[in-house]
């Protein structure tokens, strides 16, 4: 017999486009970036610890006791995958990646790998999905490379743009973290979620080109 709360659910695959969960993606990530980036440091913080407090252990909880899982399927049910309803889901994932970016990395390359992560990463699956012919690593398609690389390299021309920094160097260096970005989205890590392996790469990346161009220590950056 189906279980309560998957049998008016229609849960989508990886190889769906899955709006919803996109949509949902963009919206919780990029509100991270905002909070990250305007809300004074310590604020931001603790809303990310508790965050994590409160919904890492609950996701573990709900695969140990099938009722709450219940529970956690009628009202997230329309944002998870099929493959989720008995694992990790993708925000648990996604909540530990961030917060090693946050802890380890200064505030630039924090804010920059948020933006990577909200938009380039769902934008990127759908034009892999909707469009990816020429598979290049696993399901990894040329076609979402390039969106990624293209979201990747537009955020980052303009997040310099923001701070009036790098005028001349403004089109490389994009390009730079543009390529960084895409790597980011393709490359797999062993078989971790790319929730987790996205921002934590786009940091090293971003790091790494910010280095080469002395952009780490900006003090318009870190303010």
């Amino acid at each position: 017999m189906a279980e309560p709360a998957l049998e008016w659910q229609d849960f989508k695959n990886r190889s769906d486009v899955h709006w919803a969960r996109k949509i949902w993606h963009i919206v919780t990530v990029f509100a991270m970036f905002l909070v990250y980036q305007l809300a004074p440091l310590p604020v931001s913080l603790t809303i990310l610890l508790v965050a994590c407090a409160v919904l890492i252990p609950f996701d573990f909880f709900r695969l140990k006791y099938p009722k709450l899982n219940d529970v956690a399927l009628i009202f997230m049910g329309p944002l998870m995958r099929k493959s989720e309803i008995k694992s990790t889901a993708g925000t648990t994932y996604l909540l530990a990646g961030v917060a090693v970016i946050v802890l380890f990395f200064p505030k630039p390359i924090v804010g920059l790998s948020l933006l990577f992560l909200a938009f380039a990463d769902p934008l990127a699956s759908y034009a892999g999905i909707r469009f990816g012919k020429d598979k290049i690593m696993g399901n990894k398609s040329m076609q979402g490379f390039l969106m990624a690389f293209a979201v990747c390299f537009i955020l980052t021309f303009l997040f310099l743009a923001g701070y009036d920094l790098m005028l001349s160097r403004r089109l490389v260096i994009s390009v730079l973290c543009g390529i960084v970005g895409a790597f980011a989205e393709l490359i797999p890590i062993a078989k971790l979620d790319d929730n987790l392996t996205m921002p934590i790469m786009s940091a090293m990346g971003t790091w790494a080109v910010f280095q080469l161009f002395g952009l780490s220590y900006s003090t318009a950056l870190m303010e």
